[in-house]
């Protein structure tokens, strides 16, 4: 769901043989990529500890730094779409902060309502 004055706008969508991280990803790139301009101050929620640790605790940073390898010297997954954000944060001010899944939450409960109605539309 995206967010800009009074309006909002919700996309969703979905894979075939995917990952809930890879999902999770994918829906912070498309966010992103919806901006129609660069240089704005943007907050991404998210209950995605995937997505918040990697910027929270600098994972993203020591990734790149080890020509993205884990710290088992293994390739990062879904190294694509990481790098994929990396370019979408770049044209904006992004700050990523965590939202507790399962609370409650108005717009948590909505994306996982859209997340859900896309499951069964695939």
């Amino acid at each position: 769901m995206l967010f800009y004055r009074d309006k909002m706008k919700e996309i969703s969508g979905g894979e075939d043989n995917t990952t809930n991280q890879r999902m999770e990803l994918t829906a912070v790139v498309e966010a992103l990529r919806a901006l129609k301009v660069s240089g704005w101050d943007v907050v991404v929620y998210s209950d995605s500890a995937y997505i918040v640790n990697a910027f929270g605790q600098d994972w993203i940073g020591r990734w790149q730094k080890n020509g993205w390898k884990n710290s088992k010297k293994e390739d990062v997954a879904n190294q694509d779409l990481w790098k994929s954000l990396l370019a979408f944060m770049s044209k904006n001010r992004v700050r990523i902060e965590k939202v507790k899944g399962h609370s409650g939450d108005q717009w948590n409960e909505r994306c996982d309502e859209l997340a859900r109605k896309a499951i069964t539309r695939r």
